[in-house]
């Protein structure tokens, strides 16, 4: 099931995305998305609709460095832990809004990454039965200011500001992450063109050293990592991060 958050001609509401290819419908959904959802009866064509975030993450835990030539890209050694760092939820954007370059930075860089939605949660999950806490699977480009993660020594200025963190199209219930293929295109040339195999530290081992350090809640985002490829984003560009079987999550790109 592919779950979306839609503004519609009355307001706001939950979807599922139903159809193929360019023939996709919005169906309203009553009630809890996550749980056992309902219909209202309404729907509408996509195109009719607009998609925004499809939610809003309580908490959005990353990983660096989780292939190994993007390590290499910035002649980093690959971490034998995964590497870790946090997002603020203020830095969520959906598809087609404009990620914000802010003045404080001259190199604001796309990363293009496959997204894991925290269903059951919990602590201290083992790798063993990880996938039982999974709701679905997102896409997100885990923007960040390259010249200020360098100069800071950390990461969360960098990669907190405001509209650094756009997820979508909409959450897919029904997807298997182990070997799909990510890519990510600016201005339709293709800059990142990877696969999720080759991920360092695979979902399950993340999702239980994760939860070995903080407990994972419901709707927590854990971003897996970006392959190669990474470059700057100019204002008046537009970058789209797509992988296979999920679509594609597209954004504009404008000054602050």
């Amino acid at each position: 099931m592919r779950i979306a958050r839609i503004a519609q001609p009355n307001g706001l509401a939950f979807a599922s995305i139903e159809g193929d290819g360019d023939d996709l419908t919005a169906v309203e959904i009553a009630d809890d998305p996550f749980a056992n959802p309902t219909f209202t009866g309404r729907r509408w064509p996509l195109a009719d609709v607009r998609l925004l975030a499809p939610f809003l993450p309580p908490k959005i835990v990353c990983i660096g460095r989780n292939y190994a030539e993007h390590a290499a890209e910035f002649g980093h050694e690959v971490p034998a832990d995964p590497l870790m760092f946090l997002k603020p939820n203020t830095a969520v954007i959906g598809p087609n809004a404009d990620i914000k370059l802010p003045a404080a930075s001259e190199r604001v860089d796309f990363e293009g990454e496959l997204a894991v939605v925290i269903g059951v949660g919990g602590r201290d999950i083992p790798a063993s039965r990880a996938r039982q806490s999974v709701l679905g699977y997102t896409i997100a480009n885990d923007v960040t200011a390259r010249d200020l993660q360098e100069s800071d020594g950390q990461w969360t200025r960098a990669k907190g500001f405001d509209t650094f963190c756009p997820l979508g199209p909409w959450v897919e219930t029904d997807f298997d992450p182990s070997d799909v293929a990510i890519r990510t295109e600016l201005d339709g040339v293709v800059a990142q063109d990877s696969r999720t195999s080759l991920l360092l530290h695979d979902i399950p081992e993340l999702i239980e050293y994760i939860s070995a350090v903080m407990t994972l809640r419901p709707l927590d985002v854990i971003l897996t990592g970006t392959p190669a490829g990474v470059g700057p984003l100019r204002a008046g560009q537009t970058v789209s991060v797509t992988v296979e079987g999920l679509g594609t999550l597209t954004n504009t790109v404008t000054d602050r």
